[in-house]
This record gives C-alpha cells, structure tokens and sequence, in this order.
C-alpha cells in the first residue's frame, strides 16, 4: 500500500509536536557555549577586582612629584609581578615597579610607564633607583576596584545564547557555572550497506558517508549538540541493537532507509515507533516522525530520506528551527518552526515539478548573471529586505537530490509553488537563508 501524502504544513505539524523546550540545568562554564542563558548574571565579584596597574612601569604616589619639573629620581623598593599575593606599601618618596595587571601598593595612586623612565623594558631586575623624564597626571594608568562591574551589577541577560565573551563576562564577575537551557544533544544515524568511510577506498556499489557530515554540520549550526554519529547496514536488528547501545539524546534524525523499497531499514527497524508519509515536495518525499528507544530511554526520531540534497533541504525546512525551539532560542507556539523566506528574484531559467513544491539550492547571481537577465546587480552586502535579490540555481541538474558536491555554493533554498511547471527570468520567488550569517542572532529572530 503506497504511503498517505501530506502537505508541508501537515508534516510540519508533526516535527513541531516533537519539538519540547529543554528544561534549565546548572552547568559549568566548559560547557554553556551554544546554550540559552536560563536566569540573569549578576556580578558576583567587582571587576577589577582589586586596584592595580594598567601599564608595565613603576607606582608612586603623586604628591612625591607634584609641581617638581623633569627629570625626577626615586630610589625603586623592589618589584611588583601579576599575580603578587604579598600586601606591599609604597613609602613617600619612593617607588615600586610593577607589572601590568599587578596590585597597587598600598600609599601609591599613580604609575609612570616604563618607557618615561630610564628603566629599559625587559630587564629582569628591578633597578635601584629610577629616573622619571616625563610626568604623568595624578591617578595615570591605575585601574580601581570595581570601576568596570559592582557585585549585583547586571552583566548578561536571561535568553542570551553563550558565546565565547558571555561566557568570558561570566568568569571575569566570579561564576563558574550558570543554569542554562542546554544544546540539544542529537543522534545521528546514516544507514545503508552502500555507505563507505570518509576517505575509504570505494568497492563496486559503494558511495561515501556524506551525510553524516552533512547533518553533523547542519545540527551543530542550528544549536544543537552532536551525541554521537551511528553509521549501520540495512539490517534492522543492527540499527535496533546500535540506537539500545547508543548514548542519551534529545533527538534522533536519521538519514535513508525509509521509502518503499524492499531494504528501507528504518522504516523495517521503527515501524512500530515512527509514522511514514510522503510529502508534495521535491526533493525529499518520503519523511517520518515519532518516538523511540535509545539508550536506557527514548528520544523523538525525525527521519530524513538518504540523498543528500533533501537531507539538506529536509533539516533547514523542518528540523533547523525545531532544534532552536528545544533550545529556547526560539519560543514554543504553532507554526514557529517554518523558516522565514525572503524576496528574490529569478535570473535564469530551470523546471520544477507539477503538483509538488520544488525547494531548490540557489547561490547569488554574479552581475554578468543578473545583467544578462535584464537585472540589477547585486550589491556586494547582503539585500536589505524587501529588496529582491538575483539568483540562480547552483547546478544546471537543479534540485536533483544526489547534487551534494554542489551544496557549498547554495546561499539559499528557493521555494516554488506547486503550480509552477518553470522559472524564468525576472520570475519572483521566495527562499529560504541557508548561509548561515545570522546564525547568532538566536533568540533574537
């Protein structure tokens, strides 16, 4: 019996149910870097931390040289280094040298810069004495206790995704873990017996893993974390006893083995877990959804079909934005999860499917493309919408399913209606921003 056929929205319907947001954990600092900051940081510590000095030089107190004209002499009572736990005291009329970063003595209020004296730079002990040949201000180069941040300060807001310089504010201010909505961990799993290593020589019949590459990529740009990559044969006993083996997940996507072929192993392996259906699109049909065992639980499965394009086309149509739902970087309400198209405009010419929606790779066009399409150049930046922007196809097979080595040059994913048989120049179209530039915004979408 042939599988039932739904629309897009109808099949988006049943990934998005899949797509519950991750509850808040306390983590360490190690590993928050892609995760929605659940609760607000506040400064637990002033930054600095202490008063110290913001140049390599010598400490002084000011009113040692207040209205005296250069050249001055100090005798010098010793060094300073960063990182110095020794409370020191700056007696009048003296001076310490000290290093960037390091505690001020106490009594001193200024520094004087290394290369206003007559104190080379790099030498390893400190002189005796030293002699100033330009004066600085009162208060020069020092950096006080809690200037930059009070503790209570607001330093990084609730929702934010962690970056490398939230996640520095958050150490500088004394955290070392927060409580975070983590990454979704995922499961990938690429099946089929055709599939060979990365990079291993190819025995008749056989092609490369591409997918697994793909999808590890496509889950790690959308906010997810990769649990682990399970590669398996067409047999469903190997596939059952590999996902029972398998470390916990939020989610499981696989790739193959689910149209209505007489070895689609994950349909054979998950029949009882997943729901199979086809979808009015080209490429990427056969889909599947539902729940299933892994590990010592379960975790939903979205099941993609095997080639690569619609696996492509597949996660950044139904999957890229659930995975930011689970993450909070997207709220959880009906239809968050279609991604958000934007105005461009046809520069040649290609066919597309009666009765199905084509999603097609698309690159910008190059101002030759445009101009021979009686186009306007693109601009070198990114359009600002509603600007339409040119483009064109980045393969003359067009949206063939197989056309995975074409895949770097797409810049977007065009979307054309079921009722259009061919694109021509000029024709408008809608597509999906596959590049990936705004991939930080988050939650900001």
């Amino acid at each position: 019996m042939r599988d039932p056929e739904l629309t897009i929205p109808e099949h988006r319907d049943l990934v998005e149910a899949l797509a519950q947001p991750l509850p808040a954990v306390e983590a360490p600092l190690e590993s928050c870097a892609g995760a929605v900051l659940a609760e607000d940081v506040r400064a637990a510590v002033p930054v600095p931390p202490f008063t110290n000095s913001a140049m390599d030089g010598f400490a002084l107190r000011f009113d040692d040289i207040a209205g005296l004209a250069a050249p001055v002499a100090l005798p010098v009572l010793g060094d300073i280094p960063a990182g110095d736990a020794v409370p020191r005291e700056c007696r009048p009329g003296a001076a310490w040298r000290i290093m960037t970063g390091a505690p001020m003595p106490d009594g001193a209020d200024t520094v004087v810069r290394v290369e206003a004296t007559d104190h080379s730079p790099g030498v390893a002990e400190a002189p005796g004495a030293v002699t100033i040949s330009r004066l600085p201000e009162r208060g020069a180069d020092v950096r006080h206790q809690g200037e930059a941040v009070e503790p209570g300060d607001l330093v990084v807001r609730a929702g934010a995704v962690l970056r490398g310089q939230e996640l520095a504010a958050a150490a500088s201010v004394g955290h070392g873990a927060l409580r975070v909505h983590p990454r979704p961990r995922v499961l990938i799993v690429t099946t089929g017996a055709e599939l060979a290593a990365a990079g291993d020589g190819l025995a008749h019949g056989q092609i490369p893993d591409s997918n697994g590459f793909l999808l590890r990529g496509l889950v790690e740009e959308a906010g997810g974390a990769v649990a682990a990559h399970l590669r398996t044969g067409d047999s469903p006993g190997q596939l059952r006893d590999a996902l029972d083996r398998a470390p916990q997940a939020d989610l499981v996507i696989t790739a193959g083995g689910i149209s209505q072929g007489a070895h689609e192993v994950v349909r054979r392996a998950l029949g009882a877990d997943a729901g199979f259906h086809r979808v009015a699109q080209q490429p990427g049909g056969p889909q599947g959804v539902g729940r299933t065992r892994v590990g010592s639980g379960e975790a939903p499965v979205i099941c993609l079909p095997g080639n690569p394009v619609s696996v492509f086309v597949s996660f950044h149509v139904y999957v890229a934005r659930a995975l930011a739902v689970m993450a909070r970087r997207l709220p959880k309400r009906r239809g968050i999860t279609a991604p958000r198209t934007a105005p461009a405009v046809a520069a040649a010419s290609w066919r597309s499917p009666r009765g199905k929606t084509q999603f097609i790779p698309l690159r910008a066009a190059s101002a030759d493309e445009a101009g021979a399409a009686g186009l306007s150049a693109p601009s070198a930046a990114p359009p600002v919408p509603p600007v339409a922007i040119p483009v064109v196809p980045v393969h003359a097979l067009g949206s063939r399913s197989h056309l995975v080595a074409s895949l770097p040059g797409a810049d977007f994913i065009g979307v054309v209606p079921p009722a259009t048989t061919r694109v021509g120049p000029g024709d408008q179209l809608d597509v999906i921003d596959c590049s990936h530039r705004d991939a930080a915004a988050g939650g900001a979408r």
